[in-house]
């Protein structure tokens, strides 16, 4: 190509702009339209120039027996990635290198030579005879009715290369995707008859103020108050926008999609567009602070992401991850209104912009060998697509049924600080986060967490990418998490997408690190100090007196110094062998829940219909019992131990910071909810036929009947049809809080001394608390058969192995839940299920009468070579059922 087709050639595809600021900065007012023109029509060549260099490094001219060494149809040329040839076709046209003409049987089958090749024959020809897509070169915004004239008339000629033309400028123009698709106001009718009377006085005028805009685009006129768009803040017609509108019209842009997206020539323009566009966008969101000048421009976002094809695989490899990288170095301020903006949307358009950035993150998981040297949390798509999908998760939240009121009020006292505080910041080791756990930015910006959605549009366990979970070093991912820095991304700050085996892990770590910093202050503190040195959290109690035992030592401990709460549990049962790797914590846990929830005690009700306990209001136990009872679930959590508890999920939300509504009794009160759902359904008149006031009566578990006014003088207020909905609220307000307020605070107040500087709340909904706590009620013991190990010389393939699972699958679900008490020292299977539990089955001698015994720090069970099956059954059976204590073998 010579010189002379290097300036003329304006027919090209559009150029991306190449301005940082996005065009947003005002033109010289000298410049003449002339310059501005011929400005152009150079980049427009130049940039057709570096696109046939691409596709002649990526695609070749045809000709297998080309010299040319930057031909990739030469036989010594060297295969180049998509990246590494548009770098190197930079540089060819930097140094004017040579370009190969397409060989004619590559003509026949390029589509991008067909274009390259009608491209030349229209700037040939253009002085002479002006081609269809020079009637839309002024186009540099669309609205949906621009769109659909040049598609009639594309379609009319049976040429549609004058509309690929107009989506490339367009698409990838940052200023024109802007402007485009406004939406205009309503006006109502006496404002529609006083536009008409002036419509004929206004033609010339419009007019004149069409040409101007032109001119000002032509120009580079990017400034919006400049030309014929708004100004920042405002919609098409310059209307004030609300904080959570935008002045796009949605419904509009996704008809032009639709009927746009069907033809495969416009569909790759969007795609190549958005290559051009992606990397402008970062650059001005980065650097230039757009955003804060124009709010419109989230018009670009919104845009891009109706596009319904997004996800699919031409999307993948270099535009999306572009994309997402522009997009998730928007403001704080453009996430949120995102979020807030879809949140409208219909279920199944936040589906499927959730699949968009998961099928991304999961094909570059997918496609590349990550791994403890090449870790995740380094690749830029991937961190980009999950912040992304961030925006999209609270978008699910806030659309869902959410509830940001009927908050649990703080504690009124704050937790006391360990008397070691003084010494930990003379040594430089002041404690971290001592304002509590920290909360996500943009959950603070919205006002809404997760915990206060009920239900999502779409459930939250889509959000979870496990072939993420599967290559995610989660040490190093927590240590990102701590560190917080800003090169390198943890995971964790978007917990939605690990599943809770994942978050498991994470949690495990954090509790480790801080028993290990516990202990370490410890020893220092006692060189400074003198005192004796006690690194871990002792419980030394009686079987006999477990509670007594237990509950008074914490206490003390709650009261002299809470951070000893910290420290790793170490618990020995008096008069017994057993040395606390973990197996003799879990036999405490236990037999400490077993007295804890016994009715005899009477610090909480059981109820027979649901199986769950509930705080008995009327408890003769002192508030310190109940604080206690929270230590200890903290501690369980703190020290990696499942608890055989049952309570409804109301405590669980509770102990997240949220109070139980009417929807919650349905779970811990389900004939009470019953009772009150036939209420507010009844038809007939509720004062006449019920005769109900607001007072209402619960009966203790001693038989007594206690009243309560649920207003003041409420015996005297009836229960109508207008308030009867008031009296819900207010009999749920009651039995879920009121009631029990002080109990539950102790409750609370227990449990947040061990976990207060935990990512607990962070990490976890209350579903997942429940299964941190209790474990998983499903007991798979297929999976663990799959994972279980041996040793000893035991194999898989063994006669006493096979006959072993035999036996144990035959066994009832009490006698399987008692194998696992025995095994791992509880009945309960582990988050993610049995398969998750790493249990070994090892040799202990020959054929005998000993029955087989069992490790359960380490999940160990030591198994005879049985000769027959019988015996094995009737000697494992023996060994669950009378098991009981620990002794040292």
């Amino acid at each position: 190509m010579n010189s002379e087709e290097k300036e003329d050639c304006e027919c090209a595809p559009p150029q991306a702009e190449s301005n940082p600021t996005g065009g947003y900065d005002r033109l010289e007012e000298e410049s003449t339209f002339e310059n501005a023109e011929a400005s152009r029509m150079k980049r427009a060549a130049a940039k057709h120039l570096i696109e046939r260099y691409y596709h002649q490094l990526t695609e070749g001219c045809g000709n297998e027996s080309c010299s040319n060494d930057c031909c990739a149809s030469c036989p010594s040329s060297h295969r180049l990635d998509n990246n590494a040839a548009a770098v190197k076709a930079l540089e060819l046209y930097k140094v004017n290198a040579k370009l190969c003409d397409p060989h004619p049987s590559k003509k026949g089958t390029s589509s991008v030579y067909l274009e390259n090749s009608s491209v030349n024959r229209a700037c040939g020809n253009r002085k002479m005879n002006h081609s269809v897509r020079e009637d839309f070169k002024d186009v540099n915004f669309l609205t949906e009715e621009k769109v659909y004239e040049i598609l009639d008339i594309c379609g009319e000629k049976e040429d549609y290369s004058p509309l690929i033309r107009v989506i490339g400028r367009v698409f990838s123009s940052a200023d024109g995707l802007v402007q485009s698709f406004r939406r205009s106001k309503l006006h109502t009718k006496e404002e529609l008859k006083s536009l008409q009377a002036k419509d004929e006085d206004k033609d010339e005028d419009e007019k004149e103020a069409a040409a101007c805009s032109d001119t000002a685009m032509e120009e580079g006129g990017t400034d919006l108050e400049a030309s014929s768009s708004s100004r920042p803040g405002e919609g098409g017609d310059g209307q004030k926008l609300g904080p959570d509108e935008v002045s796009v019209d949605i419904e509009a842009v996704r008809r032009v999609y639709g009927r746009l997206l069907s033809n495969d020539r416009v569909e790759a323009a969007f795609l190549n567009a958005l290559v051009y566009l992606s990397p402008n966008v970062e650059c001005d969101l980065t650097y230039h602070n757009v955003y804060s000048r124009d709010p419109n421009y989230l018009n670009l976002f919104v845009i891009v992401m109706e596009n319904s094809n997004l996800h699919s695989p031409e999307y993948l490899e270099i535009a999306l991850p572009q994309f997402c990288k522009a997009m998730s170095k928007l403001p704080l301020p453009a996430q949120a209104k995102l979020a807030r903006l879809w949140a409208r949307y219909p279920a199944d358009h936040i589906r499927r912009m959730m699949e968009t950035f998961q099928q991304l993150i999961t094909y570059k998981v997918i496609s590349n060998e990550f791994n403890s040297r090449n870790l995740v949390n380094d690749d830029d798509a991937v961190v980009a697509s999950a912040k992304c999908l961030k925006i999209v998760y609270f978008a699910n939240v806030l659309g869902g049924d959410i509830d940001t009121e009927h908050n649990e009020e703080d504690d009124e006292e704050p937790l006391p600080e360990s008397s070691e505080l003084t010494l930990q910041e003379l040594l430089g080791e002041e404690r971290r986060n001592k304002k509590g756990p920290r909360v996500d930015p943009l959950e603070t910006e919205l006002g809404a967490r997760a915990t206060d959605c009920r239900r999502p549009l779409i459930p939250f366990d889509e959000f979870i990418n496990e072939p993420l979970n599967d290559v995610l070093e989660m040490d190093k991912d927590y240590t990102f998490f701590k560190v917080e820095t800003e090169n390198k991304f943890s995971f964790m700050t978007c917990p939605f997408i690990l599943n809770p085996v994942t978050k498991n892990l994470g949690l495990y770590y954090d509790n480790r690190i801080r028993m290990y910093s516990e202990r370490r202050i410890t020893v220092l503190y006692s060189l400074v100090q003198g005192q004796q040195l006690n690194p871990y959290l002792r419980l030394k109690v009686r079987r006999d007196h477990i509670i007594d035992d237990a509950l008074v030592r914490l206490e003390m401990i709650a009261m002299e110094n809470p951070a000893d709460l910290k420290k790793q549990l170490y618990v020995e049962f008096e008069g017994e062998q057993g040395v606390d790797e973990g197996g003799v914590s879990k036999e405490f846990f236990q037999l400490v829940v077993e007295e804890i929830f016994n009715p005899d005690i009477g610090m909480f009700a059981y109820d027979e219909s649901t199986r769950l306990f509930w705080f008995n209001p009327s408890s003769f136990e002192n508030e310190g019992q109940f604080t206690l009872i929270g230590i200890v679930l903290g501690l369980a959590i703190y020290n990696n131990c499942i608890l055989d508890v049952h309570f409804p999920m109301v405590v669980y939300r509770k102990l997240m910071g949220k109070k139980g509504t009417f929807r919650d009794l349905a779970d811990s009160h389900p004939v009470l909810s019953q009772s009150l759902k036939e209420l507010m359904e009844y038809d007939g008149s509720v004062e006449e036929d019920m005769m109900i006031t607001f007072q209402i009566s619960q009966t203790d578990l001693f038989g007594n009947n206690l009243m309560y006014d649920l207003r003041e003088n409420g015996d005297k207020i009836p229960v109508t049809n207008s308030n009867r909905k008031d009296f819900v609220a207010q009999y749920a307000e009651y039995m879920l809080n009121k009631s029990v307020e002080k109990q539950f605070k102790a409750f609370r107040r227990g449990f947040h001394m061990v976990t207060n500087e935990s990512p607990l709340k962070y990490l976890f909904r209350p579903e997942e608390i429940e299964l941190l706590i209790c474990g998983s009620r499903n007991l798979d013991f297929q999976a663990l058969e799959e994972t279980t190990e041996y040793d000893g010389g035991y194999s898989r393939d063994c006669r006493i192995i096979r006959d072993f699972w035999e036996t144990l699958h035959s066994f009832s679900e009490e006698q399987k839940r008692l194998f696992l008490q025995f095994t791992t020292g509880t009945d309960r299977a582990p988050v993610g299920g049995l398969g998750k539990l790493k249990m070994i089955i090892a040799k202990n001698g020959p054929d005998t009468d000993r029955l087989p015994t069992s490790h359960t720090c380490f999940n160990v069970l030591l198994l005879p070579e049985y000769t027959t099956t019988e015996k094995l059954r009737d000697r494992l059976l023996k060994a669950i059922t009378y098991a009981k204590g620990f002794g040292m073998l």
